[in-house]
C-alpha cells in the first residue's frame, strides 16, 4: 500500500449544478485500497474549496493532487488553485485529467505548476503513476500509458492504452463520497423527475467529428457497461435513494442497439424517466418497435447532434455520408410520432472565406431550424456557435489555422471572460465571425426559445409560456429577430434558462 494520502478535486462547474462528480469517483474507485487514504473535494458544494484543499494537504501530508478539468467554468478554480498550491507546497505533484487537460496539454504543462496530464481514462494510469511516485525513482514514467509530461524540457506522450472493460472496473465508491458530501445533495429535481440521478455508463464515442473535444481523447473508441450492470446500479439507487429519473451523461449512450434494448427490457418495470445522448444516424437504425420499447421503459428525451442542415458542412464536420439534412428532418418527425422528444443541437458560424458566405450559412441554418419546428414542434433546439478544438491533422483545423485562429499561449489567458465564453460556445474569438453574426444568431435564439419555451425549465408554467408566445409570436411569424429587448426583459425577470444553459440543472 502507498503510504501517502491523495486528494482528488472536482472544480466548480456551474451555479446550482449539483451533479454527482462521476469523473473523480471513477478515479477514486481505481485507487481505493491502493493508498493509505484519499479525500474527495467537490467545488460545487464547498464554500471555500481552496482553504479545504490547503488544509487537507497540510494536515494529512498529501503528496499528490488530482484535478479533473473540463473547458469553461472549471478553469476558474483549476488554474489559480493549482498555481497557488504549487507555490505553497513545491513538492506536491499535481495531475490534471479531463477534456481541457488533454486537448490543451502543451499550455497546461508549460505553466510550470501541473506535473502530469492523464491523456484519456485514468483507471490504470493514475494508480500506476502513484506507484511510480511512491518509488521515488528519478526515471521518467514512460512505461505508463495515457500520460503526457515534460522530461528534460521535452514533451513526452506515452502510448494510448486500450479502453478498459468497464464491468471489470471497481465500483464507484459512493459511500466514500457520502462521507464528505451527503449523497442527497446530488439527487435533484429536474424536468425528468423529482429525484434525478446523474450516471455515466460508457467510455468514448466511435465517431470522429472534427469539432468534438472527445475525439483526441478516445480516438473513435467506445466501451460500455453491460445491461446487467446498468440494471443493477439503477435498481440499487432506486431502492436506496428512491430515485425516479436518470440522466445518462455518456458521450454516446445509444452506440450499441443491443445493449440499449436489453437495458430497456430490464428496467421497464421501474417506472423511471431517463435521458441520454446519441447520434441521429445511429438511432435511426433502431426499429419503431425498439423506439416504442425505449419510450415504454421511460425514455423521455434524446440529445442529438444535428449540427446543420447543409450536407456539405456535415461532410466538413466528418458527419457527412451517414447523416444528412433530409435524415435530420425525417428523424425529428419520426421521434414525434413515437412520443420521444428530440433535443437537437446546432453549431452555427462555421469557418468560411467571406463574411457574406457566413451570413448565408447562418440564414440557411435558421431556416432549417424553423423547418424542424414545423415538422415536430416538440423538438428542443440548442444553438451553439462553432468553437474550434485542436484536432490535429483534420482539414477543418488546418482551415481555421490558415484563417488566423490561435489558442492562448499561456494557461492564465484562459481565465479571461472571453475565453471562458469561448469554451462554452457562446462567444468564440474566431476571425471569420463578426459581432453582427453573433448578434443575429443570439437574437434568433431568444425569439425561438420564447416562442417555443423549453420543456426542461420546469419553473416556466403554462401562463408564462402563453405570455412568452404572445410577445414572440409576431417576431417569429414575420422573421424579425433583431433587438428582442422586450423578450430578454421577460426572460431575465423570470430567470428563464436557455436550453444550452441548463441541461437539467436542479432548482
Amino acid at each position: 500500500m502507498i503510504d501517502f494520502p491523495v486528494v482528488i478535486f472536482n472544480p466548480r462547474s456551474a451555479d446550482a449544478k449539483h451533479r454527482i462528480p462521476n469523473s473523480i469517483l471513477q478515479v477514486a474507485g481505481a485507487i481505493d485500497g491502493l493508498v493509505s487514504d484519499y479525500f474527495l473535494v467537490d467545488g460545487n458544494l464547498e464554500q471555500d474549496p481552496f482553504t479545504k484543499l490547503s488544509t487537507l494537504i497540510t494536515q494529512h501530508k498529501v503528496k499528490c493532487l488530482g484535478v479533473t478539468v473540463m473547458p469553461g467554468p472549471q478553469l476558474q478554480q483549476a488554474i489559480p488553485f493549482s498555481k497557488k498550491l504549487k507555490a505553497q507546497f513545491p513538492d506536491l505533484t499535481i495531475v490534471w485529467g479531463g477534456y481541457f487537460a488533454t486537448n490543451q496539454h502543451k499550455v497546461v504543462l508549460d505553466s510550470g505548476f501541473v506535473d502530469y496530464v492523464i491523456n484519456g481514462p485514468g483507471d490504470e494510469a493514475f494508480p500506476q503513476l502513484l506507484t511510480h511516485l511512491a518509488s521515488e525513482t528519478k526515471e521518467a514514467p514512460i512505461h505508463i500509458q495515457n500520460l503526457i509530461f515534460l522530461h528534460e524540457g521535452k514533451l513526452v506522450t506515452t502510448k494510448k492504452e486500450a479502453l478498459p472493460n468497464m464491468d471489470a472496473l471497481p465500483p464507484f465508491p459512493y459511500e466514500k463520497l457520502n462521507q464528505f458530501y451527503n449523497l442527497e445533495n446530488y439527487i435533484a429535481k429536474t424536468f425528468l423527475g423529482k429525484r434525478t440521478l446523474s450516471y455515466h455508463s460508457s467510455f468514448g464515442c466511435p465517431f470522429t467529428c472534427s469539432f468534438c473535444a472527445v475525439v483526441p481523447i478516445y480516438n473513435a473508441r467506445w466501451k460500455g457497461l453491460t445491461p446487467e450492470r446498468l440494471d443493477h446500479d439503477i435498481r440499487s439507487f432506486n431502492e436506496k435513494y428512491s430515485i425516479d429519473a436518470v440522466e445518462f451523461h455518456d458521450n454516446n449512450f445509444f452506440t450499441s442497439r443491443t445493449r440499449v434494448v436489453a437495458f430497456a427490457e430490464k428496467i421497464k418495470d421501474l417506472n423511471i424517466s431517463w435521458w441520454g445522448e446519441g447520434r441521429i444516424d445511429t438511432i435511426n437504425k433502431y426499429s419503431d418497435d425498439d423506439l416504442k420499447l425505449l419510450k415504454a421503459a421511460g425514455l423521455k428525451m434524446i440529445f442529438l447532434g444535428a449540427e446543420t442542415g447543409n450536407d456539405e458542412i456535415l461532410k466538413q464536420m466528418d458527419k457527412g455520408g451517414t447523416q444528412t439534412g433530409a435524415q435530420i428532418k425525417s428523424f425529428a418527425k419520426r421521434l414525434g410520432e413515437i412520443g420521444i422528444i428530440p433535443e437537437y443541437s446546432f453549431v452555427l458560424g462555421m469557418p468560411s472565406d467571406s463574411p457574406e458566405k457566413v451570413n448565408r450559412m447562418i440564414r440557411e441554418d435558421i431556416a432549417f431550424i424553423r423547418e424542424i419546428k414545423r415538422l415536430n414542434p416538440a423538438t428542443e433546439i440548442i444553438i451553439y456557435i462553432y468553437s474550434p478544438v485542436p484536432t490535429e491533422g483534420s482539414d477543418l483545423y488546418e482551415q481555421i489555422q490558415a484563417q488566423g485562429f490561435a489558442f492562448p499561449t499561456t494557461l492564465e489567458d484562459w481565465l479571461s471572460p472571453a475565453w471562458e465564453r469561448f469554451d462554452l460556445r457562446k462567444n468564440p474569438l474566431t476571425p471569420w465571425l463578426t459581432g453582427k453574426h453573433i448578434r443575429n444568431i443570439r437574437d434568433f435564439e431568444v425569439v425561438l426559445n420564447a416562442y417555443y419555451p423549453t420543456r426542461t425549465d420546469f419553473r416556466i408554467n403554462s401562463w408564462k409560456k402563453f405570455v412568452l408566445r404572445i410577445f414572440a409570436g409576431p417576431r417569429y411569424f414575420f422573421r424579425f429577430y433583431a433587438f428582442p429587448y422586450e423578450i430578454k426583459l421577460l426572460l431575465k425577470w423570470w430567470k428563464y434558462r436557455q436550453p444550452e444553459e441548463q441541461g437539467f440543472y436542479s432548482e
